[in-house]
């Protein structure tokens, strides 16, 4: 099929080979204001975003402003010693990535005045302290986000697309989610006389995914054939024995045919590991349980979930695809079909390097039950509603939050200040749509505290924060020490269970002000059963399991080796333990004892280039990543 009448392609091609060349006829189009979107996470039509952003750096008479969601970065190190570890790291993985000029130009406060970025979701903590990127972030629901970009003006769509294998079709594979309600509405606008531009680009790289991922040539304007370029991988975390236990009780709610959505990062791992060992390993995942979870929890998992494998199966409606929620589809865990055949319906995918492999590679009847697609879908239940409660029974919606205040809701993406860590994503509408669906549940997992400044802090708080899911909306809430659902329940009973799941070095101040508010009774105490929340307590718990290996760090494999998984927590306990000059003095302090290291640090001091040193500085450095090594392999 030959290109729309705006774009002429090069003679004898039917895509575009130059970047430029697109940027150019586009221009021509639309004009010289451009409201530029590309999609969430991995979907960005890098070389197109680079070619418009630095056509504009270019020519100071074009207004281009770039409207996305979760730019990603390589990670940068924070300092020397942190260097030694990430940059090889980076250098292995993200080889072949372009990186987007625009985001390396924001890190530097270096955008030029007549280019606009805006994001409705920030990478995760990476922006605290860029002004500029708070300044323009929006706080939209996800699932509303496509109407706040269409409000913007957005005339121009670059997305990254797979190739059909076999045929002339193209897939937007890793990002329908927000494109499938997008693109028609361009289209709508253009028959009323408005000038806009679908631009697709090329990476052979990219699964190629049907259902309503598919899409015909005609579907965009142009495309640009980028070849095959690094699709960019984002390192599985690290999961805890904390994570392990807020998984653990998470999975316990999961009721045998339901339907299941998870969140991003180690906490959704571990509810996934959780749901895996729940199937696969039912023996084991009773014995975590019954040392883990009190009489409460138990109580509450009787009624709401289950404890024994899934003899029917889930169903998965997730806005983000993980590398754990592919394992439960791969492993049959999710294999309940909705009423047009699927198992899992996604809106976008980000991971592991993995991820895509097993993307690329799925067999045909897995392929089959895959379908990504819109997230007004996903996150809503707008459509055919009635068909979406059939389907979505029994549904849970696990979601994490920074914190939970007295009342029961969630603060989840910004800080007091009102600086944005990330964004509310879907988080406010899965909770919604949990009170919505008859035996629908959200649940909110928090990790009972954090460590801040070398100080450990409660993450169960009587106020403070941005709320991100409303008081209102509160409903279950899961830490490493229980589960309290506090749906219907009055204040005084939801800051009591709640205070029953908080860290025991906090309970007392929670409840001191829960007290003062009027909310507890003056002679209310908990019981002494409910006074045993200590990390050490969990440690105990899990600790069986964890020596066996039922509770790995990495559940789902890592891309780190396994000296750089031992330094990554090194350097993590070190940042903890550095944070002012005081404390960094007491820590050098006490690795003198390594100036001599012992020969099982060789391996590791080896992966740093600190196994021979020269001058006061590296053997400092040497003596540190001895002492935190030795340290944190102690904790575990």
């Amino acid at each position: 099929m030959s290109a729309p009448a705006a774009f002429t392609l090069p003679e004898g091609r039917s895509h575009f080979t130059n970047a430029d060349a697109v940027v150019e006829q586009t221009i021509a189009h639309v004009g010289s204001r451009i409201v530029l979107g590309l999609p969430l996470a991995l979907g960005k039509a890098n070389h197109l975003a680079n070619a418009f952003y630095q056509r504009a750096k270019a020519d100071a008479s074009i207004d281009l402003t770039i409207y996305t969601a979760l730019t990603l970065q390589a990670p940068r190190a924070p300092n020397a010693l942190a260097a030694r570890l990430l940059d090889p790291i980076s250098q292995r993985l993200y080889e072949g990535y372009p990186e987007l000029d625009y985001a390396r130009d924001r890190s530097r406060n270096a955008l030029p005045d007549n280019v606009t970025v805006k994001e409705f979701f920030l990478p995760p903590g990476s922006l605290l302290n860029n002004a500029y990127a708070q300044r323009n972030y929006v706080s939209s629901n996800y699932t509303m986000a496509a109407r706040d970009i269409l409000d913007a003006g957005l005339n121009v769509i670059a997305q990254m697309v797979a190739p059909e294998p076999g045929g002339k079709g193209f897939s937007l594979s890793c990002n329908p989610d927000l494109s499938l309600d997008l693109v028609p509405e361009l289209r709508r606008r253009a028959a009323r006389g408005d000038n806009v531009a679908i631009l697709g680009e090329i990476n052979a790289s990219l699964p190629f995914l049907g259902h309503e991922a598919r899409v015909e040539r005609d579907w965009f304007d142009a495309i640009y054939d980028a070849g095959r370029y690094t699709l960019f991988p984002v390192p599985a975390p690290s999961v805890s024995a904390a994570d392990h236990a807020i998984g653990l009780n998470a999975a316990s709610l999961m009721r045998d045919g339901g339907t299941l959505q998870l969140g991003i990062g180690a906490l959704s791992d571990a509810v996934s590991h959780a749901l895996r060992l729940r199937e696969s390993e039912n023996a084991v995942f009773k014995r975590i349980l019954l040392a883990l979870q009190s009489p409460q929890d138990r109580a509450v998992r009787d009624r709401l979930g289950g404890v024994e494998p899934f003899a029917t199966g889930l169903y998965a409606c997730s806005e983000m695809v993980t590398d754990g929620l592919l394992t439960l589809f791969e492993d049959g865990v999710v294999r309940r079909q909705a009423e047009n055949g699927i198992s899992l319906h996604g809106g976008f995918y980000l991971g592991p390097a993995r991820l895509y492999e097993r993307l690329r590679d799925l067999e045909p009847e897995l392929r089959e039950a895959l379908s990504m697609t819109r997230i007004s879908f996903i996150n809503d239940l707008f459509g055919d509603e009635a068909q979406s409660r059939r389907d979505r029974r029994d549904a849970r919606f696990f979601n994490s939050a920074m914190r939970v205040n007295g009342r029961g809701a969630a603060l989840s993406d910004t800080l007091e200040d009102g600086r944005v860590v990330s964004g509310v994503g879907g988080q406010y509408n899965f909770a919604a749509m949990g009170h919505a669906l008859e035996d629908g549940r959200s649940v909110i997992l928090v990790r009972a505290t954090r460590s801040s400044g070398g100080a450990v802090q409660s993450n169960i708080v009587w106020t403070g924060g941005e709320v991100t899911v409303p008081r209102h909306l509160r409903d279950i809430v899961v830490t490493e020490y229980g589960i309290a659902d506090l749906r219907g329940q009055t204040d005084r009973e939801v800051a009591v269970r709640l205070a029953r799941i908080c860290d025991s070095r906090f309970q007392d101040e929670f409840l001191d002000a829960a007290r003062a508010a009027g909310k507890v009774e003056p002679g209310f105490t908990l019981p002494d059963e409910a006074r045993q929340n200590t990390p050490d307590r969990v440690k105990a718990a899990l600790k069986t399991a964890r020596e066996a290996g039922h509770l790995p760090d990495y559940p789902f494999g890592s891309d780190l080796t396994g000296e750089e998984q031992a330094l990554k927590l090194a350097l993590e306990w070190l940042k903890e333990r550095t944070a002012t000059k005081l404390d960094r003095a007491r820590t050098v302090a006490r690795a003198a004892k390594y100036w001599n290291p012992p020969n099982g640090l060789r391996s590791c001091l080896k992966r740093m280039k600190l196994d021979r040193v020269s001058g006061p500085g590296e053997k400092i450095e040497q003596m540190l990543i001895s002492l935190a090594v030795t340290e944190t392999r102690k904790a575990d």
